[in-house]
C-alpha cells in the first residue's frame, strides 16, 4: 500500500465498478436507508464512549433510521435518540462508522464519528452497505458494500470490503488485492463481513470458486489465509476464543442458514437456539450473548439475543431495533 495518496481519493478509488441496485438483499438496503413518514421522536445527544449501553439503528416509526441507544439491563426500555441517519452503524474505544445515503441518487458515503456522534470525516463509498465495524481500538474502520459491474459474475452482486486506520493513515482498498493462501483464488473471488482481532488482524468470509471460507487476514502482510469452509458474516467474541457466524445449512445456501458459534482452538461448531435466518451483522453482547437484527416485513427489524454456548432460546431484546454494538465490549 502506498501513503501518498490522500484518504478521500484513495476511498474513491476502491471500486472502478458502475453500480446497479437489484435484488432482495440490496432492495432491502434501498428501503431501509430512507426515514419513514411518521415524526422522528426528539433528538437528544448520544453518548458512544464505552460504557454500559447498546448502540443501534432504530426501526421506529419515530425515529426512522436514527441512531440510538438504551442501557444494557433495560434494553426494551426508553432509548436515547440521536440526529444521525445510518443504514450501518458501529462504534467502539470512542469512535464510529456510519454507512448512510449520500444524495439523492442512491449513492453512499462513510461517516466518520466522534464519542457524541458527530461526524468528523466522510468518504464516499461505492455501493450499497452491507455491514460495518471498528476495531478495539478505535482506531481502524471496515466496511462491506454490495456491487454488480463484475465482469465475470454475469450481472449478479458482487461484495466489496475494505479498511481505513486512522492511526496510520494506511487504507485497504478492497480485500481481493490480498494474497490468498490455503486456497486457489479464482476471478469470482468476494470478501465481506470484517471483524477485528485488532488493528493489524482480523477475520472476513472469502468466497471463491463457488465456495465460502473464514480467512484470517494479516493487513501488514496483505495475506489472508483460510481456516473453515461454510463460516459467513464472521463476529469476534470479546474474549477472542470464538467466532459467531452464519452457517449456509447442508452447504447450500438456497436452503438458508444458521447462527453458530466456532471455537477458534478446536475449530467445533455450535449451533445456536435461534433457528431464524438473521441480519448479516450479528454481534457480542458480552461473552456469553449474540445479539443480532431479524425482520419483521420490508421495514421493521428489532434486535434479539440468544445464548452462545447453544443452550436456552431466542428473546427479543431491543423492539424497533437494528445493527446493534454493544459499548461495553
Amino acid at each position: 500500500m502506498t501513503t501518498e495518496l490522500s484518504l478521500r481519493r484513495r476511498v474513491l478509488l476502491a471500486a472502478a465498478v458502475t453500480v446497479v441496485l437489484l435484488g432482495g438483499a440490496v432492495a432491502y438496503v434501498i428501503v431501509a436507508g430512507h426515514r419513514g413518514d411518521a415524526p422522528a421522536a426528539a433528538a437528544t445527544a448520544v453518548d458512544a464512549s464505552p460504557g454500559p449501553r447498546v448502540l443501534f439503528r432504530s426501526t421506529a416509526a419515530s425515529g426512522y433510521g436514527r441512531v440510538a441507544t438504551v442501557a444494557e439491563g433495560a434494553e426494551s426500555g426508553p432509548r436515547t435518540l440521536s440526529a444521525l441517519d445510518c443504514v450501518r452503524v458501529y462504534a467502539a474505544a470512542g469512535r464510529g462508522i456510519c454507512l448512510r445515503p449520500d444524495g439523492p441518487l442512491a449513492t453512499y458515503q462513510l461517516a466518520v464519528l466522534d464519542a457524541s456522534l458527530a461526524v468528523q470525516e466522510t468518504y464516499p463509498v461505492v455501493g450499497v452497505p452491507n455491514r460495518a465495524r471498528v476495531s478495539p481500538s478505535g482506531n481502524v474502520l471496515a466496511w462491506t458494500v454490495f456491487v454488480t459491474g463484475d465482469s465475470y459474475n454475469g450481472g449478479k452482486f458482487s461484495t466489496r470490503a475494505g479498511m481505513i486506520d486512522f492511526a496510520t493513515g494506511e487504507t485497504v482498498d478492497s480485500l481481493e488485492l490480498f494474497t490468498v493462501i490455503g486456497a486457489a483464488k479464482a476471478v469470482d473471488i468476494n470478501f465481506w463481513g470484517v471483524t477485528f482481532l485488532d488493528d493489524q488482524h482480523f477475520y472476513a468470509t472469502m468466497s471463491t470458486a463457488g465456495k465460502r471460507y473464514l480467512v484470517a487476514g494479516d493487513v501488514a502482510a496483505q495475506t489472508v489465509r483460510t481456516l473453515a469452509e461454510n463460516v459467513e458474516c464472521p463476529s469476534l467474541s470479546p474474549d477472542r476464543t470464538r467466532i459467531a457466524f452464519k452457517e449456509a445449512i447442508g452447504g447450500n445456501p438456497a436452503k438458508g442458514w444458521r447462527l453458530s458459534v466456532l471455537d477458534l482452538a478446536s475449530m467445533r461448531r455450535t449451533p445456536l437456539a435461534e433457528t431464524r435466518s438473521v441480519d448479516d451483522q450479528a454481534a457480542w453482547y458480552g461473552n456469553d450473548t449474540i445479539m443480532y437484527g431479524l425482520r419483521r416485513g420490508t421495514r421493521e427489524s428489532d434486535v434479539w439475543a440468544v445464548p452462545a454456548d447453544g443452550s436456552g432460546s431466542a428473546r427479543l431484546l431491543i423492539p424497533d431495533a437494528e445493527s446493534p454494538a454493544a459499548l461495553g465490549n
